[in-house]
């Protein structure tokens, strides 16, 4: 099995690449760990509660908190750990995290695969309906309710804010 922590984070046209650790519909969350080269059970969700879409990260990235960036993609499909989808950022969900006294940012970004019919329309995250973007807040609230962690919503932003974050991220890993 291949280090999925490094492949590269955009193609040859420049499109980003998204490895899925976690598919919708999953009541687990995995995770991908490079020591092990596997993807890992990391936790199980609430009852009743499940990934609303496909939640992975950015290859090549180094996000705020060490890991690569967080990505949720947006389409109506579910697929499965270690599938790498092309995809156009749509925006990002800016979170402050308190943990064991410590506060740090851990964004979640959010993107479209190029080849989703569905979700081809979607340009901007905050072109979602507002109860969405609600739900979707509440949904990562709530992964965290039985963890020491505490979540502050910041705000959307767009699809920009997404790209720079991903370009910042890739930066950092580089560096590292």
């Amino acid at each position: 099995m291949p280090n999925f922590v490094n492949l590269p984070t955009f193609t040859g046209d420049g499109d980003l690449q998204v490895v899925v650790e976690t598919p919708r519909g999953s009541r687990a969350k995995f995770a991908y760990d490079p020591k092990l080269k596997a993807f890992v059970l990391r936790k199980s969700l609430l009852a009743g509660l499940t990934y609303p879409h496909d939640w992975g990260f950015a290859p090549s990235t180094a996000a705020d908190d060490g890991d690569p960036i967080d990505i949720m993609v947006v389409h109506d499909a579910t697929t499965f750990p270690g599938v790498v989808i092309v995809c156009r950022p749509i925006g990002v969900l800016q979170i402050e995290q308190r943990s064991k006294g410590k506060s740090e940012r851990n964004d979640r970004l959010f993107a479209v695969p190029l080849r989703s019919h569905a979700a081809q329309a979607l340009s901007d995250v905050r072109d979602l309906s507002r109860p969405m973007l609600l739900e979707l807040e509440k949904f990562f609230i709530a992964t965290d309710e039985l963890e020491d962690k505490k979540l502050n919503i910041l705000g959307w932003e767009g699809p920009q804010a997404a790209l720079q974050a991903v370009e910042e991220a890739a930066k950092a890993f580089k560096k590292d």
